[in-house]
């Protein structure tokens, strides 16, 4: 880590066997220091506040409280500690309450060792980053402006408007026309869960253009990080 401090992780899920599996590989993996472990969402969010970890690797289906309302309490009291959800649900009614409630990133429990603490490392340096699952049901939210619960976030093909990403540009242009038209372009791809980096190399900009045009939507929309501007984007 070339004299960095390692990423404080605290690993939340009611599964003892899955806990103790992701503890040892975080532990295994020059980097990470796993400063706690919660069996539910209300443990989670009373260690989170207490011990002020990097990141949450938050499970979504647990008891006491859920892991939504356990990252909504987290982001709100602590709100330098990224949430990155782990779990086993992909269906857009957990990925959008997720989201929602403020998860920087969302993963699904059949990702690899490497995916994992590439996620987590990116969700420490403020980026966000999901599954590819997760990232079709967010970029068919933004073609269609949004989805009510239980949706399909698949494109209506007879749908005016919704038929590929210039159609995205378009309807966020629209719905924030405080922005300009490429801000409302990096937004989308913002959305798609792509780096700023992947971002520059799409839109064939430089980096530094890249953050300025983030920096310069998230002001304009009153956001603070990537998580709000895709849950705003989609709201």
């Amino acid at each position: 880590m070339n004299g960095e401090a390692p990423i404080r992780v605290l690993v939340a899920d009611d599964q003892a066997i899955v806990r103790d599996g992701l503890v040892t590989v975080l532990e295994l993996t020059p980097g990470f220091d796993v400063v706690g472990q919660a069996s539910d969402g209300a443990e989670a969010a009373d260690l989170a506040l207490a011990l002020h970890p990097d990141v949450v690797l938050m499970d979504l289906r647990m008891p006491v409280v859920d892991g939504v309302a356990a990252t909504a309490r987290i982001v709100s009291e602590s709100p330098d500690t990224a949430v990155l959800v782990l779990t086993t649900y992909a269906d857009d009614d957990s990925i959008l309450r997720a989201l929602t409630a403020g998860a920087r990133g969302y993963l699904t429990k059949d990702a690899g060792r490497a995916e994992l603490t590439a996620a987590v490392r990116a969700v420490a340096r403020g980026q966000s980053t999901f599954a590819p699952e997760v990232s079709a049901v967010l970029l068919g939210a933004l073609t269609q402006g949004g989805l009510a619960q239980g949706e399909s976030a698949q494109p209506d093909p007879n749908a005016p408007g919704a038929t590929g990403p210039e159609d995205a540009v378009d309807t966020l242009a629209a719905r924030f026309p405080q922005l300009t038209r490429r801000e409302a372009e990096v937004l989308g791809l913002v959305a798609e869960g792509l780096s700023n980096g992947e971002i520059a190399q799409r839109l064939f900009l430089g980096v530094s253009t890249v953050k300025t045009h983030i920096n310069s939507l998230f002001a304009k929309l009153g956001v603070r990080d990537r998580a709000q501007a895709i849950a705003l984007a989609r709201s």
